[in-house]
Formats: structure tokens, C-alpha cells, sequence
């Protein structure tokens, strides 16, 4: 499947993990587009916008991280660009934290998924296996 991985990008940390996370999914058989491997800060706004975009075009699904006291936003707007074109979406929160105090994520971002996974500190290679899990029932037209 080619999956477009999107989330925050603003840490060592959160391009460590996105990095880890994106090559299981490639080990599972899964094209990825990760934006951090197409994307340079020094580039003009317009240009990181214009290749998310053509990622986002280019992928069957998107894979969402909602990790945060609050979603980045870019990822939410990335969310609705996939769910306006149809694509199916898998979203994961791997953060103990709650959303609003009650909700583990945005209902806006559950009620548009396809898949929810919810796995608080869970170590990256058994979220790999979980979304691999979620891709294969999507591939097999289950939701």
C-alpha cells in the first residue's frame, strides 16, 4: 500500500521515531511518504506545501500521528485533505495524555478515520505490526 505518514516533524525525537516507524512499514511491504525525507527547512513554505500535497495525491492512505496535548495542526489539516479525497486513514496516538481531559483524541480525527489505534507507550516496532494489521484489513475492504 503507499501510505502517507504524517505528523509532527519538529524534534529530534519526533524525526527519530518517524524515521524508525516509516522504515518497518517499508520492511512490511509498504511504499512511504514521509515529509521529512522531502522536505528541507531552508525551503520557501510554498514548496514543502506544494511536495506534502503531491505526497498526499499520491497516497492510498494516510498514517496519522495525534501524539500531543493537542494534535499539530498540520497533520489535523492533512487528515481533512485525505478524508475530502476519499483516501482511507489510519490515526495513533501513543501518548498516555488525554485530549480534553476525557477523550483520548479529537473526535473530529476519530469520526473521520478509518482505523483508531490507541497504545499508549508502545514500543514503534509493535505499532508497525498494529497499523501492517490495520493496512491488511483495509486492503481487504474492511474498516
Amino acid at each position: 500500500m503507499k501510505i502517507y505518514m504524517a505528523g509532527p516533524l519538529f524534534s529530534t525525537a519526533e524525526l527519530a521515531f518517524n524515521q524508525e516507524l516509516a522504515g518497518l512499514l517499508r520492511k512490511q511491504g509498504h511504499e512511504v511518504f514521509l515529509p521529512q525525507e522531502h522536505e528541507q527547512r531552508k525551503d520557501l513554505p510554498r514548496a514543502i506545501f506544494e511536495s506534502d500535497v503531491k505526497g498526499l495525491d499520491w497516497a492510498d492512505t494516510v498514517v496519522a500521528c495525534l501524539d500531543g496535548a493537542d494534535p499539530d495542526s498540520g497533520t489535523c489539516w492533512e487528515l481533512g485533505y485525505a478524508y475530502a479525497m476519499k483516501k482511507n486513514s489510519i490515526v495513533y496516538r501513543t501518548d498516555f495524555r488525554l485530549f480534553e481531559g476525557t477523550d483520548p483524541i479529537n473526535l473530529m480525527m476519530t469520526e473521520s478515520a478509518d482505523h483508531v489505534i490507541i497504545m499508549p507507550m508502545a514500543p514503534v516496532a509493535d505499532l508497525a505490526a498494529e497499523i501492517g494489521r490495520r493496512l491488511d484489513a483495509l486492503s481487504n475492504g474492511t474498516r
